[in-house]
């Protein structure tokens, strides 16, 4: 396996910080109206992985993350999980549709910034735009996707954004059909009905043929994984020969050299988390990295963007404590209110360097 090398480079800001790998995409809100915002300038670590480096540590094993008992019980779980993820989505996509609108991830923001309720939609296109930025997907009408996937879709909020940036066309897919239905009526109402499907699908058997897209998109959802070795495997394989593949997830910290694993307590938070939100165990933004090593990936870049999502979550909770968030968790279910009940659990893991928000991007061999 090809080892990882750390070099610094300087970027624009508009810099991310966002929670581990939680299995699937967390559905949160888009931002409002789109504000201007300043160009500042900010430097920001980014970390470029070739395949001629020295591995810095010893990584934890895909095995590890991915294994357990029989196969007949690792069957049964990730069916019960699937099972668990489309329920909360059921449940709780009309709720975030309602008071965030139909961008279901974090927004990104400039780090310690004071931001009003206004701000978060903006902050959520923000984090469409610095991903693609990050990735250095091109604009020019020659070299731009034509062609896109997007992995765990929630209501087709990206889907429709990259389609008409890109004049391209774009497929989503998500474990939930509440959500599959409301993504396809809003591309309709939109006028985007003949660029656009959406389709009950599992990531980790997608429903294309290889080679099939120029930008394979992942926001939020390899949370909800229980297999990162295929769910990563399943990016590469659909992505088109040269084309671009942005995943952006919740992960836990990078490991230190000189340790095999989590400390107890950190393992206890969040596996109080995945009860709550339905995902399996967490992998780091490494161990990602090491998977797309592992799949022949090219031009490999990760950073940690944490600090640039950390409005996020405290703004979700204010939102639920509204008469109007309030009430619409308590009609919506019980999977809904154990999620919402562990938005503070996502703010204590970040606060305590647990939790990252990252992005991994990188290319295919042509």
């Amino acid at each position: 396996m090809s080892s990882t090398c750390y070099s610094a480079s300087s970027i624009q800001s508009l810099n991310p910080t966002c929670p581990s790998s939680l299995i699937f995409t967390l559905h949160k809100p888009q931002l409002l109206q789109i504000h201007s915002i300043k160009e500042t300038k900010r430097t920001r670590t980014v970390r470029t992985y070739n395949s001629n480096t020295r591995t810095r540590r010893r990584m934890t094993s895909v095995a590890a993350m991915n294994a357990v008992s029989s196969p007949e019980v690792e069957v049964q779980n990730q069916q019960e999980l699937k099972k668990g993820i489309a329920e909360l989505y059921d449940e709780s996509s009309g709720i975030w549709e309602d008071i965030w609108g139909d961008h279901m991830h974090h927004g990104f923001y400039e780090p310690q910034s004071s931001v009003s309720l206004s701000d978060h939609r903006a902050a959520q296109i923000r984090m469409i735009e610095e991903s693609l930025r990050f990735a250095s997907v091109s604009d020019d009408p020659a070299k731009k996707p034509r062609s896109i996937v997007d992995v765990g879709c929630g209501i087709g909020g990206s889907s429709r954004y990259l389609a008409k940036k890109y004049g391209a066309t774009a497929q989503g897919i998500t474990l939930s059909p509440v959500q599959a239905e409301r993504a396809q009526a809003l591309a309709a109402a939109q006028g985007l009905g003949d660029k656009v499907s959406f389709q009950v699908a599992d990531a980790l058997n997608q429903p294309f043929p290889d080679g099939q897209f120029d930008l394979v998109w992942s926001m939020e959802s390899g949370e909800h994984m229980p297999d990162k070795q295929k769910f990563v495997g399943e990016l590469a394989r659909v992505a088109a020969p040269g084309g671009t593949i942005i995943l952006v997830t919740w992960c836990h910290r990078d490991l230190s050299p000189s340790e095999e694993s989590l400390l107890p307590e950190e393992k206890e938070l969040l596996n109080k988390i995945c009860k709550s939100f339905y995902l399996p165990a967490w992998c780091s933004t490494a161990d990602y990295v090491k998977l797309l090593q592992s799949n022949s990936l090219q031009d490999i870049k990760a950073a940690d963007w944490s600090e640039n999502v950390a409005p996020f979550w405290p703004a979700v909770i204010k939102s639920a404590l509204t008469w109007k968030g309030f009430t619409s968790i308590l009609r919506s279910g019980w999977k809904t209110i154990k999620a919402a009940l562990a938005m503070p659990l996502m703010i204590e893991g970040y606060k305590k360097g647990l939790i990252k928000f990252a992005i991994i991007t990188c290319r295919k061999p042509e």
